[in-house]
């Protein structure tokens, strides 16, 4: 956490929004480019506008990982359904590793059956919970600063939508909150 709380030592949110942000948008769900962007010369796509998400932190297999070894849970929603759509952007090997967490973590089932006998191991899973639902709302800040509260100029930068196409700020408080009702 140290180290993302030095973010704005050296990034800017001015400069973070009007030089860097525009580069990272996707095609799909943008308001400015609707029919997505044409690959002109590759044969694959045939002429048709392609969709693609842009990047976002939804694309790293970090988190997802946490929340896999936790046994933290997300509604079954449109935010889940984006979330498993960006495993289609994670590297192969980083996804193997995520579904194989989610199907052999054993961690919160051990913590509830243990946490009667054991207080300490509840308060240690707490205690990551925390520090998860911590990050989730630096983030949720730092999406606020950086995006949500600048002036927007240009419908290709739109300060309601993400880079990878999604309401964010909803998303982000909702991960937030959902990180946060996990505790045991």
């Amino acid at each position: 956490m140290h180290t993302l709380e030095r973010m704005p030592e050296h990034c800017d949110p001015y400069i973070y929004y009007r030089r860097v942000r525009p580069y990272i948008h996707g095609w799909r769900n943008h308001p400015a480019l609707p029919q997505g962007v044409v690959y002109e010369g590759v044969t694959e796509y045939g002429g048709r506008g392609q969709m693609f998400r842009g990047e976002t932190g939804a694309q790293s297999g970090i988190v997802p990982s946490i929340d896999a070894l936790l046994g933290v849970s997300h509604a079954d929603d449109p935010l889940r359904t984006y979330l498993m759509e960006m495993r289609d952007y994670i590297p192969p090997g980083h996804r193997r590793f995520i579904q194989e967490v989610e199907r052999a973590s054993v961690v919160r089932a051990f913590v509830q059956e243990s946490a009667r006998h054991e207080p300490q191991l509840r308060e240690a899973y707490n205690e990551c919970i925390h520090w998860l639902e911590s990050f989730r709302t630096t983030h949720l800040e730092y999406a606020a600063t950086y995006i949500f509260r600048q002036n927007q100029t240009d419908a290709a930068n739109p300060t309601d939508v993400g880079t990878g196409g999604t309401p964010f700020m909803t998303y982000l408080k909702k991960h937030r909150d959902e990180s946060a009702s996990q505790r045991i």
